[in-house]
């Protein structure tokens, strides 16, 4: 199969899709491969290393999108939307429940669309999880960071000082990124409280998280009352495929202290806090009702090279699959990639997201 790699034009975008030894994983098993020119620059990965891993290193974007399997770390641009087609398979981060303008340019042109955040294998999500992890872990880095007074923060340090008792960070959501953050958030001696609706989840986190950090169930109420002792509060929660659900309220915004910081990971499915709105590594964070919001859509890019190695290597044995058999027949193989299928010849094909953007539902061909 032909596999194009482009270049990642999204603010501050610097992960590829593919590493240089999945290159050459995909070039020894009969596949041809594209890279954009510096495609992997931010990642670590010169051109010649492509090249030398059997690459086709092309000198522009169209090219690489002329391939039959186009692979990518985030969802195309309005620049890029000329390049989809009905004879084109996109392996890549779509996010379409909070985006219907992309979803409706992937209809018109009949293009079968891939999303990492959807593929499922036993109730996990294998390649949402690597990015996850790294959200989670640097949401509790960030919100520390704008806690700070010359940031718009309130002046507090989460892990205190001897005599001075440490900030306080409420965790909406006890998933990957969540469970992640609340470890992150203990480890820097931060008081922690993370909120998780599912009961038999919150039991398995008892097991696995620090003892400083306490559990919660979470309800309205329990939110409510959470956001008045907040110094940072950190939305994950995901519905697969799904508008994230909105936790916080414009009223409930109200009720968080001055200078705290909300961390919204969910923002690339619409975020859970009604007052979220995505922003850029370039411009992160914003101020509304004296609270500090930092909601990058694109948070694990500020370390590309740890989430390039990461999302690389859970992601090529999909597309091996893919280029080797088909996808019809590699979702057979591997029956959780059917649920990666978010749009195929104009229809879309995932559930959840038909019912987040208010359209019709077409069954999945593939499961």
């Amino acid at each position: 199969m032909n596999i194009g790699i482009p270049k990642e034009i999204k603010n501050r975008e610097s992960r590829v899709s593919c590493t240089p030894s999945g290159v050459r994983h995909l070039v020894n098993a009969g596949h041809h491969v594209a890279v954009e020119k510096g495609a992997g620059e931010g990642s670590g990965f010169s051109d010649d290393k492509y090249r030398r891993a059997g690459a086709m290193v092309e000198p522009s974007a169209e090219k690489v999108w002329q391939n039959e399997l186009v692979v990518k770390v985030k969802e195309p641009l309005s620049e890029e939307f000329g390049y989809l087609r009905d004879d084109l398979i996109l392996f890549t981060f779509l996010h379409l429940a909070g985006n219907a303008g992309l979803t409706e340019q992937l209809l018109a042109a009949g293009t079968t669309a891939l999303a990492y955040e959807t593929v499922q294998e036993g109730g996990r999500l294998p390649l949402l999880a690597p990015m996850s992890e790294i959200a989670g872990k640097m949401s509790v880095l960030m919100g520390a960071y704008y806690l700070g007074f010359q940031h718009g923060g309130e002046g507090k340090l989460l892990g205190g000082v001897p005599g001075v008792l440490p900030g306080k960070v409420v965790v909406l959501g006890g998933g990957s990124a969540g469970m992640h953050a609340a470890k992150v958030a203990a480890g820097l001696g931060a008081d922690v409280t993370l909120l998780e609706l599912d009961q038999e989840r919150l039991r398995a986190l008892e097991s696995v998280l620090p003892s400083q950090v306490h559990t919660l169930y979470s309800t309205e109420q329990h939110i409510d009352e959470q956001l008045e002792v907040a110094d940072v509060l950190i939305g994950a929660v995901l519905v697969p495929g799904a508008t994230a659900p909105k936790l916080v309220s414009r009223r409930m915004l109200q009720r968080i202290k001055p200078g705290a910081v909300l961390v919204d990971i969910a923002i690339d499915q619409g975020g859970c806090f009604a007052s979220s709105r995505p922003t850029t590594h370039e411009d992160p964070v914003f101020l509304e009702e004296s609270v500090v919001h930092y909601c990058v859509a694109n948070m694990p890019a500020a370390y590309p090279q740890t989430s390039t190695e990461a999302l690389a290597g859970a992601s090529l044995p999909y597309i091996r699959r893919i280029a080797d058999l088909g996808l019809a027949s590699a979702t057979v193989i591997m029956p959780g990639l059917a649920g990666g299928l978010n749009t195929w010849q104009g229809h879309i094909t995932h559930e959840a997201l038909a019912n987040s953007l208010g359209k019709p539902y077409f069954e999945n061909p593939f499961r």
